[in-house]
């Protein structure tokens, strides 16, 4: 059995103030804000969507890949070694056997 993984234009970052990012990523660097609230606020780069969340700490980017299953995906990745960090519903982050965090969607 394999898994179609399909890189998607989404890229997430956490950051632990988020209207300091949102003053960076908007003035600073020239990104247009898609949306937002006080937990998220997605931009657009241009290339990709930049998805920035509110957290207790700060998290490196996080690249994004579509798949037609996720729960048949996390069970293939558990399989080989993968470990599930954080789910919600058909969307879910993981740990390749490597250490390197990755996004999940259901499409």
């Amino acid at each position: 059995m394999s898994i179609n993984f399909k890189s998607n234009n989404c890229i997430g970052i956490k950051v632990g103030d988020l209207k300091k990012a949102q003053k960076f990523y908007g003035n600073v660097m020239g990104f247009k804000q898609i949306n937002g609230d006080d937990k998220l606020i997605s931009f657009d780069t241009g290339q990709f969507i930049l998805y920035v969340e509110k957290s207790d700490s700060n998290q490196s980017p996080v690249p994004s890949f579509s798949v037609s299953n996720a729960d048949v995906t996390k069970e293939y990745l558990i399989n080989y070694g993968c470990e599930i960090i954080w789910e919600t519903n058909g969307c879910f982050w993981f740990k390749d056997p490597f250490g390197n965090i990755f996004d999940v969607i259901e499409t």
